[in-house]
């Protein structure tokens, strides 16, 4: 399974809290400023009447209890009640701010994580498990928007009130109050040396959660190859140890919060103790009020609630931090392939093209001194030249890893020349925007992939525009139009997620329908028939010769038979074209070419006998 990146370097970071991340992360929370100023209001509020309390207390021991009067009892009773409905109403609007709070940073977030992943390279998803991209897409934001529009507001309140009780105790007995105040350098100490220890863990947890999350996924697209290599017990013990390896760091995670809590409960309980002990004996002394002794305790009591509170807040946050370094990574994550300032100031971007400023693309095509070596450190092409001249066919065969498909690649500028240019019509493709270029291109993969609905929708993908008569036109181009109007719901029959509902040609002659549809000016095949049935295959042979008519198309063939017309022919051997000609001139060589499609054509031959 693969590992991104990201998690090897975080292995090695430093374990502290980074708070740069949370400072990011919080920066999503203003953006609804004025849901997080009303929140904070309402906790002030909130806050002050949790003060008030002891002192009401105070004020009801001392006048009515030790006073022996009912004198002024109704209007205290009065505002009592009046707090409480001010608090309930308080508790209620910030449950209801906090809660859409959560719910907009979670949108945001996602929504500038998924623009992201639609600008990030094909590198980038090379070396990145899908398990890795939905961990941090569900559950990581989810729980980020949670901790900051939920436990952080928390934190505020919970820091509020600590310093308001601190400052009310110091106001009423400053020697009581600093005894008191004792016990907060041991919980200092107490939290940090937890602090590392959960954040070890929680990262571990993390990590593996993804390794999980992709295990899910494979385990679910691969089902048919488990079954018939008979695998099942051997994956579901691979399985077991990825989930017993995230069990053991969880259990370990949860062992220090549960011992984390009951700490802090008990070091309040000592403060408490040292508070009734000497305030008990400042009472008898007559140095003290009964009243003012009740509130004391009442506040010495609350002060841990606060603190207590703090600390849940600092364990969340250490359980979090692995969750935010993992989506700060990929919110930062920056394409290998970028356009200059320059051209997105003529040309636009992706998300804000610039397409009166667009040049129109004739399709012409130049290698001139291409070297190309992936991030791996394997070098594929070689002072690589060719050029095409537009409306031309070119086919590109070879064994695999020749080169073929990282031609057609660099020609779409998936991925750029590590040295020497890349041409289209005479210019150098990255003095002009990639959208301007991959707007004229049409691509049909050797897997063909559909997103879920209907088939008109699938081909009407690239042109949401596109009316139902232009789609069955671009249907009927590709000879799709036959099987799907044999459907029973014809173009509105719904394909099923990742096109299941249908066979492996008809997905790709849906395929092609959609590229045809975008009317391309470079049309790109990699490897587009090598997976599909005889039949089909004839059927896209014929629509070949109508829709690649006019236009740039490079033909990464597995078939010959697909390529006998392509006005070159090149082969690719070890990222360097070796031979070169129509399909007459190459058999006329008698090279490699003739040998490959004299093999080819004999196993046909072969194949077609035993089915007659």
């Amino acid at each position: 399974m693969a590992q991104n990146d990201f998690e090897n370097k975080r292995d090695t970071a430093d374990q502290k809290i980074d708070l740069r991340l949370w400072k990011r992360l919080i920066a999503y929370a203003m953006r609804h400023r004025r849901t997080v100023v009303s929140v904070m209001l309402v906790l002030l509020v909130v806050a002050g009447i949790d003060l008030a309390y002891p002192q009401l207390s105070r004020y009801a021991i001392d006048h009515f209890i030790e006073g022996g009067t009912t004198e002024g009892l109704w209007l205290y009773g009065l505002v009592y009640a009046a707090l409480v409905v001010v608090q309930s109403l308080g508790v209620f609007l910030f449950v209801r701010g906090a809660g859409r709070l959560e719910m907009d940073m979670s949108y945001d977030i996602r929504q500038d994580a998924f623009a992201k992943l639609q600008q990030l390279s094909f590198s980038f998803y090379d070396t990145t498990s899908v398990g890795w991209l939905m961990a941090r897409m569900v559950s990581d934001i989810a729980r980020l928007s949670d901790m900051i529009a939920w436990s952080l507001v928390d934190l505020m309140w919970a820091g509020v009130f600590a310093v308001g009780i601190v400052a009310v105790l110091l106001a009423m007995n400053w020697k009581l109050g600093l005894l008191v105040l004792c016990i907060t350098p041991v919980l200092a100490a107490l939290c940090v040396f937890f602090q590392k220890r959960i954040l070890k863990y929680q990262r571990a947890v993390r990590k593996t959660n993804s390794r999980i999350t992709g295990a899910f996924n494979e385990g679910i697209m691969g089902a048919m190859t488990t079954k018939t290599l008979v695998r099942e017990e051997a994956s579901a013990a691979e399985f077991r140890e990825l989930t017993g390896a995230m069990r053991t760091a969880s259990i370990r995670s949860a062992l220090l919060s549960a011992l984390f809590m009951p700490l802090v409960m008990a070091l309040g309980s000592i403060s408490t103790a040292l508070a009734l002990s000497r305030g008990g004996s400042l009472v008898f002394a007559g140095a003290m009020g009964f009243g003012t002794l009740a509130a004391f305790i009442s506040y010495t009591t609350q002060l841990f609630d606060p603190i207590q509170q703090l600390a849940r807040i600092l364990a969340e946050m250490q359980s979090a931090q692995a969750s935010a370094e993992r989506v700060i990574d990929l919110l930062d994550t920056q394409p290998d392939i970028v356009d200059s300032p320059e051209v997105k100031a003529e040309y636009g971007t992706a998300f804000a093209p610039r397409r009166g400023n667009w040049p129109p693309i004739a399709g012409g095509v130049e290698f001139r001194d291409v070297t190309f070596a992936y991030k791996t450190g394997e070098t594929v092409l070689r002072d690589f030249n060719l050029k095409v001249e537009p409306g031309q066919t070119i086919a590109l065969v070879g064994e695999t890893g020749a080169g073929k498909s990282t031609i057609v690649n660099l020609v779409c500028r998936f991925y750029e020349p590590t040295a020497g240019q890349v041409l289209i019509d005479g210019v150098d493709y990255r003095e002009r925007s990639q959208l301007w270029l991959h707007s004229a291109l049409g691509y049909v993969l050797q897997t063909p992939h559909l997103f879920s609905g209907s088939i008109a929708d699938n081909i009407r993908y690239g042109r949401k525009d596109a009316t139902l008569d232009e789609v069955k036109r671009a249907a009927a181009m590709v000879r799709a139009d036959r099987f799907i109007e044999a459907l029973p719901d014809g173009y509105g029959t719904e394909v099923g997620e990742g096109g299941g509902r249908l066979s492996t040609g008809q997905k790709q002659l849906v395929c092609f329908a959609r590229v045809v549809l975008s009317d391309p000016r470079i049309f790109v095949l990699d490897e587009a028939t090598s997976s599909i049935d005889t039949e089909t295959e004839q059927l896209i042979q014929n629509a070949i010769q109508t829709v690649l008519t006019g236009r740039t198309s490079f033909i990464v063939a597995h078939r010959l038979s697909t390529i006998r017309s392509a006005d070159k022919i090149l082969v690719i051997r070890g990222g360097r074209i070796t031979e070169a000609g129509t399909h007459d001139e190459l058999l006329a060589l008698g090279g490699y070419y003739y040998s490959l499609y004299t093999h080819q054509y004999r196993a046909e031959a072969t194949r077609n006998a035993f089915e007659a």
